[in-house]
């Protein structure tokens, strides 16, 4: 009966953020509330002090997680409002894109970029900068929206072809089931599949749009703290993969060093320190994440996840990988990848890169399902759990054709 009714808090979640529109409720509230009080429940039912010891093990296990992820976001989304704030963003996308385009054009471009972006960067941070891309075009709500679902689908399809992109694939090769060479493989799969999207997005798409010139002034430390950026996410990637240091490590470096040198350039009587960019900082995402990832926390704690892997090694693994990314759609897929490598299943390389591509990017099917579709709901307002959902169909038709050439350049190559 607990179980039961702790699943059904989730779904309760669930139902909040699909029928927002309906009850005026902001989903970041729901389902914070829901979260809190599903591990209250199991703290109340416990029984005893050995069971709350193991309880409070769990949780403290699982705040921990999300506390690198509040840091690491953090971190992230501050560096991007202070570049968005000065201009930077708009100058850059000014270098790379023409400033009149026709919508088309526009749609294979942002998803080229994302795709590219999100293989040599975290998830979080492509889809920022992406997103920063699209305030510089001057879209209608629909064709923004539409922009919006194609970055998140460029966004998980690029980060699964390096372990860089996304944290599933770097579990899986940190397992020792892939290897780098084999790993690239899978960037042809995705990019022919967000091609595929942008293609299909764009059928009804005319005309064309505009940036504004900007002849914005910017200063050397502005220069000098773009630069801090990227080359915090590279050092970023390079210490995780050399020395196992985590990303929020290296993304809290390099925002001090940020501080530092905004403090040392800038006087007190300048119109705003470097620091205060930390409260431009859209909480409203965090607090969403926090109470997502504990209803996660949650369902894993009840064995939900366990359940689910028991599943999984019941059918053929090319379908069960299929199934699984579709899954991912719903549970947090770092969990659900972490739950079957604990299971530790007998898999071939095929099948194991089959699995790389369905967790990283199933997730895309909801917009709840993914990092990447969550920051993407905050920050544009015309997406919507429920709007989100007429694009499903091309989602899930764009995500079987990358399925099904993983499976054959695998199968060819490896098999």
């Amino acid at each position: 009966m607990l179980n039961i009714f702790l699943i059904s808090l989730a779904v309760l979640a669930l139902l909040s953020i699909i029928f927002e529109e309906v009850t005026h409720l902001n989903k970041t509230k729901t389902t914070l509330f829901f979260g809190c009080i599903s591990w209250i429940v199991l703290f109340i039912s416990a029984g005893d002090p050995s069971h709350e010891k193991l309880v409070e093990a769990e949780l403290n296990e699982n705040l921990l997680e999300i506390a690198s992820l509040w840091l690491f976001l953090m971190s992230t989304m501050t560096f991007v409002a202070y570049l968005n704030a000065k201009g930077m963003i708009q100058i850059l996308v000014q270098k790379i894109f023409p400033q009149r385009v026709s919508v088309r054009l526009l749609m294979i471009q942002v998803a080229f970029f994302s795709l590219v972006l999100s293989a040599i960067c975290d998830n979080v941070t492509a889809t920022l900068v992406s997103l920063g891309l699209l305030t510089t075009f001057k879209l209608d709500s629909q064709m923004r929206r539409r922009m919006a679902v194609l970055i998140i689908f460029a966004v998980n399809s690029g980060g699964v072809s390096l372990i860089t992109g996304d944290v599933t694939t770097l579990m899986i090769f940190l397992g020792g089931h892939v290897q780098m060479s084999e790993l690239m493989v899978l960037f042809i799969p995705a990019t022919v599949s967000v091609m595929l999207l942008a293609i299909l997005f764009s059928l009804k798409a005319e005309g064309h749009v505009s940036t504004t010139p900007i002849t914005r002034n910017y200063q050397r430390v502005d220069v000098i703290i773009a630069v801090i950026f990227f080359s915090t996410i590279v050092a970023t990637m390079a210490l995780n993969v050399l020395f196992g240091i985590p990303p929020v490590l290296t993304f809290l470096t390099g925002l001090s060093i940020m501080f530092l040198v905004g403090h040392t350039s800038r006087t007190n009587k300048e119109e705003l320190q470097i620091l205060e960019y930390i409260r431009q900082v859209e909480y409203d995402t965090l607090l969403f994440f926090l109470g997502i990832l504990l209803l996660v926390g949650m369902l894993k704690e009840i064995g939900t996840l366990d359940l689910l892997t028991q599943v999984y090694a019941q059918f053929d693994p090319n379908i069960s990988n299929f199934v699984t990314g579709i899954g991912s759609a719903l549970v947090d897929n770092v969990p659900l990848t972490a739950a079957l490598l604990k299971a530790e299943p007998v898999l071939s390389t095929p099948e194991w890169l089959g699995l790389t591509y369905s967790v990283g990017v199933g997730g895309s099917l909801l917009v709840i399902g993914s990092a990447a579709g969550i920051i993407a709901m905050s920050k544009v307002k015309e997406l919507t759990f429920v709007s989100y959902l007429r694009y499903v169909p091309a989602l899930l038709l764009c995500y079987s054709v990358g399925y099904a050439l993983t499976l054959f350049l695998s199968y060819k190559f490896f098999g």
